[in-house]
């Protein structure tokens, strides 16, 4: 036997191999080519939603600021319905319970926020909800509820904020003793980050009675919390949403305040 194939043999050989997976090709090389245009068709169809809901979401923005809750609410429920995947849900809950509060209806604030921390797509978001309702809590006279809330979340990167809070509620609770160890924690957590209000955590602890701790009826009021400041000091930290609305993100504006380490400034101070 020749050790190499003749010409004629050779294309013999190749029609036959074809023979056997020439379809085989032909269906990768299409299943190829559909796959790139079909992948190119969804980034396409992803980014025609994210441009709607950064449209709508800045409606929402504009019917918060003028305060127009019934306007507001169906822009909000637009963008909880068709655009629920996308985080612009998630900043419309947020600047619903701000508004929410801004009206004097706290437990549709609360509720809202609730819905945020079962339903929201950003684990970012979801903290700033939790600092917020606990905020709510605080307002509602529901300390123990506060509690259970921010439990086991006081090492995450709200700590600071969280610690306050948490602090807040011992007081409430006529508990003078937790409520100086959360609220030294809050001071040694926050250092020199300044996301919290130090002067402020310092004042409740030198206001803290001597003696027996208060029966939770005889509790003093959180200083701070008489009354819901909504927005007064609304802030955004870097890195908390996914950029402006111009790149089809929310506008820092009403975005979450939030860089994964550090906290956010909330509008129940």
């Amino acid at each position: 036997m020749d050790e190499f194939l003749s010409e004629k043999e050779q294309i013999d050989q190749m029609r036959d191999w074809w023979r056997d997976n020439g379809t085989y090709v032909i269906a990768g090389l299409v299943l190829g080519i559909g796959g790139v245009f079909g992948f190119n068709a969804w980034k396409d169809s992803q980014e025609s939603v994210r441009v709607d809901a950064s449209t709508r979401f800045e409606d929402l923005a504009d019917e918060v600021a003028e305060n127009r809750l019934e306007n507001a609410e169906l822009v909000a429920d637009d963008l909880y319905g068709e655009f629920t995947d996308t985080i612009y849900a998630d900043q419309a809950r947020l600047a619903m319970a701000r508004l929410y509060m801004d009206q004097g209806r706290d437990q549709d604030a609360a509720e809202t926020l609730e819905a945020q921390l079962s339903a929201g797509n950003s684990d970012e978001l979801k903290m700033v909800a939790r600092l917020r309702l606990a905020k709510v809590y605080l307002y509602q006279n529901k300390p123990q509820e506060v509690l259970d809330l921010l439990a086991g979340f006081e090492e995450s990167g709200f700590g600071a904020r969280y610690s306050e809070a948490i602090g807040d509620a011992h007081f409430a609770l006529g508990e003078y003793e937790a409520a100086e160890a959360a609220w030294q924690q809050a001071l040694i957590k926050d250092d020199s980050n300044q996301v919290i209000d130090t002067t402020l955590v310092q004042m409740k602890i030198g206001d803290l009675p001597s003696g027996e701790v208060a029966s939770p009826d005889s509790a003093a009021t959180v200083p701070g919390l008489d009354e819901p400041a909504a927005a007064d000091d609304e802030q955004s930290d870097a890195g908390a949403t996914e950029g402006e609305a111009g790149s089809g993100e929310p506008p820092a504006a009403d975005a979450a305040e939030s860089d994964g380490s550090a906290e956010a400034e909330e509008p129940l101070e």
